[in-house]
């Protein structure tokens, strides 16, 4: 309850920080072009984004012939978590990780690495799959398309702001208005952006520890899942994944991408140490 509280929160922030942006460059007129082109983008990412992530990794659907033991695995808990049977794919990467991934559970897809399925134990494999049917479940595809869609848009509008500015400068000077407007609008166009990334981020963040709950509950074996993680950890460490994308890695089960320090602000996914006690915790 208390992750889909801090999600409706945050995206309503990010909403309010677009209507500040599109008011910031031409008033309702701009905040009019703002919604208008959040909702292109989320139309577009709506009923494209399954098949681009698909074809960018290289994704081969599979059918139970192919690979019977993985099939039925996942139609076992999709049936548990009383969803249509997904999509199945393999990604030709040695690197162990797993995604879902779909508009809405009746066109959902889940896919996992040949890596993932080589270390992981029915079990691990098992926790891992239930956590990417409780995503579908949770539909954090279309919640986190909406988070990074309107975050890119807000990128966007502080460009224009930020050009904006810098052009009327001289004129403001003229018009005797001074610096004081160019300076606020600089300061928005490079805060709000900025503002919206983090926002975009903590939204992923609070999804991430919501499925590892659900899917905890999907498989009944919290422990399972935990042990995933941990193996994962190391694993996708030692093999990276050469093809990942910023624009794709909050949809992997653990962050393709690396990075520590002050990246940490940007990481898409919760500290890994923080989701696995939380998996433990279930167990008890």
């Amino acid at each position: 309850m208390m992750n889909r509280f801090k999600t409706t929160l945050l995206l309503t922030c990010l909403t309010l920080l677009m209507v500040a942006m599109g008011s910031a460059i031409g008033g309702k007129s701009g905040m009019v072009f703002a919604f208008f082109m959040a909702c292109a983008m989320n139309f577009f990412s709506y009923w494209f984004s399954d098949k681009i992530v698909l074809r960018m990794y290289g994704a081969r659907e599979i059918g139970e012939n192919d690979h019977p033991s993985f099939y039925g695995m996942v139609r076992r808990l999709a049936q548990q978590a009383g969803l249509p049977m997904p999509r199945v794919y393999i990604i030709p990467s040695d690197s162990p990780n797993a995604f879902a991934t779909g508009r809405n559970p009746a066109h959902a897809a889940v896919a996992a690495t040949e890596g993932i399925l080589r270390i992981l134990t029915p079990d691990e494999l098992e926790g891992v799959m239930a956590h990417e049917l409780a995503h579908v479940r949770n539909r954090d595809i279309l919640v986190s398309t909406i988070a990074a869609t309107f975050a890119g848009a807000i990128s966007m509008l502080g460009s224009m702001l930020q050009w904006g500015a810098l052009i009327g400068a001289g004129r403001s000077d003229e018009d005797g208005e001074g610096a004081g407007g160019l300076i606020g609008s600089l300061a928005m166009a490079i805060i709000a952006p900025l503002a919206a990334l983090l926002i975009q981020m903590a939204v992923s963040r609070s999804r991430e520890y919501l499925a590892d709950e659900t899917g905890a509950r999907i498989c009944g074996r919290p422990l399972s899942l935990a042990n995933a993680l941990r193996k994962l950890q190391s694993a996708s460490r030692m093999i990276p994944m050469a093809e990942a994308r910023p624009a794709s890695a909050h949809l992997f089960i653990v962050n393709p991408l690396t990075g520590g320090g002050l990246l940490s602000l940007f990481s898409t996914h919760p500290p890994m140490e923080e989701r696995i006690a939380r998996l433990e915790s279930m167990a008890t």
